[in-house]
């Protein structure tokens, strides 16, 4: 996933909330409506997330220095790990405190026009935001991968981020329409107040799905297998190596990754042929994958003859 890819999904993620809570918060204000409180809540929350991604970005990028020699990368799964918590925190008890504590004493049923109006206004900013991540999302992968496949495979929390903010987003407000619909149909008073409990078990699920993704990726997760068996397919062919042992991968970000490898070459090799060939093997490396950024080569037949120590770049 590209920068400026990334940036585009924020932005449009930015605006579309801003839209959306205004809406909610006048609406709930307007009618009681404690599912509507819930949904501006949850829009709310959904802001602020957004921005620590942007910041989470801006950090990510800043160049190595003396204590941080491989970069600023993984503060992007920092701040992702951030929004899931805020998301269960915030915009999940926010939600479940305002259904709890209506069901104790529901709000008097009043016209819901506004909260319709409102609603489908949100439903629309929603839809849209979330084809601009989904599309992002998707952009590249093959036919028989699913969304959520690409989701646990996706090294760029941003764009996966967004888009499950953003299906939760829909989903909420279908909720929260059926709440304040059923009520209106049936003059039962509860069922708003269980629509907000609903959406803020939703986000709750959210949350702890995003949290393990983000967590993972924060505690150091590899490239993906198919990709580590291609490189590994790759290395095999060249004429020098005789025996791939180790391929070792870590995301130090979206598009920056650390590769450890510990090969084997044919005996016989001069000192100038094994720099050539890990000179080789390094191009054709980046050459099949550019997120590789730094390599370290481990050549068992220079360790047992210790003729130098490994290389890295």
């Amino acid at each position: 996933m590209s920068l400026s890819s990334s940036k585009r999904v924020v932005y449009v993620a930015i605006a579309a909330n801003l839209a959306i809570a205004t809406s909610k918060y006048v609406a709930a204000f307007l009618t009681g409506s404690p599912a509507m409180m819930a949904e501006a809540f949850h829009t709310t929350v959904d802001t602020g997330n957004v921005l620590l991604l942007v910041f989470g970005m801006k950090r990510s990028q800043r160049p190595p220095d003396e204590l941080h020699p491989f970069g600023h990368g993984k503060a992007l799964y920092f701040y992702s790990l951030l929004v899931a918590v805020y998301i269960f925190g915030i915009g999940g008890g926010l939600a479940i405190h305002e259904g709890l504590s209506h069901l104790k004493n529901p709000p008097a049923l009043a016209s819901p026009i506004w909260n319709y109006v409102v609603l489908g206004i949100a439903l629309l900013f929603d839809l849209y935001s979330w084809k601009v991540s989904y599309r992002e999302l998707v952009a590249g992968r093959t036919p028989a991968t699913t969304w959520l496949s690409r989701i646990r495979n996706s090294k760029d929390p941003t764009v996966f981020t967004i888009f499950l903010e953003d299906s939760a987003g829909i989903a909420g407000t279908l909720i929260a329409f059926l709440g304040i619909l059923l009520g209106q149909v049936f003059h039962n008073r509860y069922f708003d107040p269980v629509a907000s409990l609903i959406i803020g078990i939703l986000l709750a699920g959210i949350a702890i799905f995003l949290g393990r993704e983000s967590g993972a990726l924060l505690l150091g997760e590899s490239i993906d297998r198919e990709t580590s068996r291609r490189l590994k397919a790759l290395i095999g062919l060249d004429p020098s190596v005789e025996q791939v042992s180790d391929l070792l991968t870590m995301h130090l970000g979206p598009e920056q990754v650390l590769l450890n490898l510990d090969i084997k070459f044919r005996s016989g090799l001069t000192v100038a042929e094994l720099e050539s060939a890990i000179d080789r093997l390094k191009g054709r490396i980046r050459t099949e994958d550019p997120r590789i950024k730094r390599i370290f080569i481990e050549a068992e037949s220079l360790k047992s003859e210790g003729r130098r120590p490994p290389q890295a770049a």
